[in-house]
């Protein structure tokens, strides 16, 4: 059977780098699964997932012009919903506040309020500034 992009292969783990595992298939051929192909979680350790000598099943994800094949572990099972993650439907949920619920008239009043007494204050302050020596001499 040829291998081909997107099928499934069986393969041994021959070799476990710091970025990914050698796996040698069938035909005498060799793929590597990178370390970011493993699992849907963060992978630190290879050494954590993966063994030397184990047989593992991975999908094709590529082969290039020199016949090198990416296989990833991560793309055989399905990807993991909102709903399984916890802690992520916790953090992403907004907190009730009473500006929300304010119309967008009275925020654009309350926009306007602030940015007249932005100006005023910065006018003020730059008028005195200007002023200087100058304005104090008399002829």
């Amino acid at each position: 059977m040829a291998i081909e992009v997107g099928s499934v292969v069986e393969g041994k783990v021959t070799r476990i780098t710091n970025f990914g595992a050698f796996v040698e298939l069938e035909d005498e051929k060799s793929g590597l699964i990178h370390i970011s192909e493993v699992a849907n979680e963060y992978v630190s350790n290879i050494s954590d997932f993966l063994h030397e000598g184990e047989t593992v099943q991975a999908k094709v994800v590529s082969i290039d012009a020199n016949g090198k094949v990416a296989l990833s572990l991560k793309r055989m099972k399905p990807p993991v919903q909102e709903a399984e993650k916890p802690a992520a439907r916790a953090i992403n949920k907004p907190k009730p506040n009473k500006k929300l619920s304010a119309s967008f008239e009275d925020k654009l009043s309350k926009f306007l309020k602030d940015s007249d007494e932005r100006l005023t204050d910065l006018k003020r302050k730059t008028d005195s500034k200007r002023g200087g020596r100058g304005s104090r001499r008399s002829d």
